[in-house]
């Protein structure tokens, strides 16, 4: 039996499994069968962690098992496992993240409700860019950057999901993202607010992404017209992302919503 706890935030769910616990299994495979929908417990990814004294380090699986670098939500989530199950606390109040994208430093700055609230210092964009791509049989500009992972944010209104599912497993997959890359469409409506689809990679769409948050962020002040202290609006809820000369904050709430384990043999 692998005890497993489930966070989400904002509808973007992850499985957080301690390092321990499947260190006999398969890794791969122990995420495609935990986040499967039917036949596990399901989620958009699966976390491997190990608690240090200022936090943990972590490791992000996506549902289809394939490896990817930070979740900003999925980091937020594990933040709140630490503080509101696992009863972690540091003398200054933060909670260290240690990603394959570096450290994320969490501060808890209040609830909603019962979740807690955390700012995520999230660290500098990188290579952000315009770009034309042929996609789907349309030349399309996109604004491609890193968040610590890889990003693609088309600025279009309105917002389509019908576009959402067309574009985004083709510019996931484009040639021009070797190692796959998240997918965010973005519209600005007002200089402080910008509303997202997203299409993750490993994934398809999700509710909500804190990683995708920021890209849109950043793609709307760069080439949008927005500022640089937005809130970002996806299906599952809104979150707040700064962009200051330290680098990219993302704010907002995680919820743990299960603690079991898990049973199955296979």
């Amino acid at each position: 039996m692998i005890p497993v706890i489930k966070a989400h935030a904002y509808g973007n769910d992850f499985l957080y499994v301690e390092e321990r616990d499947a260190l006999e299994r398969d890794r791969v495979a122990l995420s495609r069968m935990l986040c499967e929908r039917r036949t596990g417990i399901g989620a958009d990814g699966l976390i491997l962690y190990r608690r240090t004294p200022d936090g943990a380090v972590m490791r992000l699986l996506n549902a289809d098992g394939s490896h990817a670098e930070v979740s900003g939500n999925g980091v937020r989530g594990l933040a709140a496992v630490l503080v509101d199950v696992l009863g972690f606390a540091s003398s200054d109040g933060a909670v260290r993240i240690e990603t394959d994208a570096g450290v994320k430093t969490l501060a808890l700055v209040g609830r909603d409700g019962c979740r807690p609230v955390f700012r995520a210092a999230m660290g500098q964009p990188t290579a952000v860019r315009e770009r034309t791509l042929d996609v789907a049989g349309e030349a399309l500009g996109v604004v491609t950057l890193g968040v610590g992972n890889p990003q693609c944010v088309r600025l279009e209104s309105p917002l389509s999901e019908a576009r959402l599912h067309r574009l985004g497993p083709a510019l996931e997959r484009h040639a021009a993202f070797p190692e796959g890359t998240n997918v965010e469409l973005a519209a600005v409506e007002a200089p402080d607010l910008v509303r997202i689809l997203i299409w993750e990679r490993g994934v398809g769409p999700t509710r909500a992404s804190g990683t995708g948050a920021c890209a849109a962020a950043v793609a709307a002040a760069a080439h949008g017209g927005a500022g640089r202290d937005v809130r970002v609006i996806s299906p599952g809820g809104t979150q707040r992302v700064e962009w200051r000369e330290e680098g990219l904050f993302l704010t907002g709430w995680a919820e743990i919503v299960l603690r079991g384990e898990w049973t199955a043999k296979s």
